[in-house]
């Protein structure tokens, strides 16, 4: 039986991790380096860093931030925000991250995803999508879920598989923040169209909701306020996970 990552998230807005409701609201939720450090000691399997406002304010990532994370972290690191070119990919990589997550940029050229992949391998790919329903569909959101693409999560989750993503990071923004849980129908239609491992993105605000989210054949589950806000700690996740008799990695806190 396959293994489920526990993956806390960290959104960075000017050098300090935030979290708010659907994308908006946004509040202060602590240092991204104490933070790092304080999910690998707990035995998170990997980490996801990213810079919310850096396509919004057209700048690249904080790479000395990067590097700061990446000397307390020794499990994967994920970087995005700010990706638009092979260039910006590098200087991430050379900081220290193992993946570079690409949005907006994605969706401004796939040419982006290619050439991350082709250069560095599809395993160093991650394309984060952020979809909110519209009717009977739902549609994929850039720049920190603030503008609408007109793009069907279907069409596009096709896409960017084609073109060498090696991971999918997929938000539901009616569920992010919300504790609602995991928005089963995004990834089950992901799931459907595409072999490329998925992240679950959005919603958890209980145990229950890790282990829901496991039985969605999904690789990974990321979670955000209810590590930051202390709700949850990832041993209890993984334990409460291994009851269900599902398997995740060992934690060691």
């Amino acid at each position: 039986m396959r293994s489920v990552r526990i993956i806390p998230c960290l959104d960075v807005d000017r050098g300090r991790v935030v979290k708010g409701v659907s994308f908006v609201n946004l509040r202060d939720a602590g240092d991204p380096v104490e933070l790092a450090d304080t999910y690998v000691r707990e035995g998170a399997d990997e980490l996801v860093v990213l810079d919310i406002t850096a396509s919004v304010e057209e700048r690249a990532t904080l790479t000395e931030l990067i590097a700061a994370i990446a000397a307390k972290v020794f499990i994967p690191l994920t970087v995005g925000g700010g990706v638009r070119r092979l260039d910006d990919a590098a200087a991430l990589l050379e900081a220290g991250a193992d993946k570079v997550s690409i949005n907006s940029a994605a969706v401004a050229d796939l040419g982006v995803v290619e050439g991350i992949a082709s250069r560095y391998g599809s395993q160093c790919v991650v394309v984060a999508i952020d979809a909110a329903r519209r009717g009977d569909r739902f549609e994929v959101f850039t720049h920190g879920g603030r503008r609408p693409t007109g793009r069907e999560l279907g069409t596009w989750v096709r896409a960017v598989s084609e073109a060498g993503a090696g991971e999918l990071l997929i938000t539901s923004m009616d569920r992010d923040g919300t504790g609602r849980g995991y928005d089963r129908p995004i990834y089950e239609l992901a799931r459907s169209l595409t072999s490329v491992p998925i992240i679950a993105s959005g919603g958890v605000g209980a145990l229950e909701h890790f282990v829901e989210g496991a039985r969605l054949g999904v690789e990974g589950l990321l979670a955000a306020s209810v590590f930051h806000d202390g709700l949850l700690r990832i041993a209890d996740v993984k334990a409460a996970m291994l009851a269900a008799g599902l398997v995740t990695r060992p934690a060691d806190g």
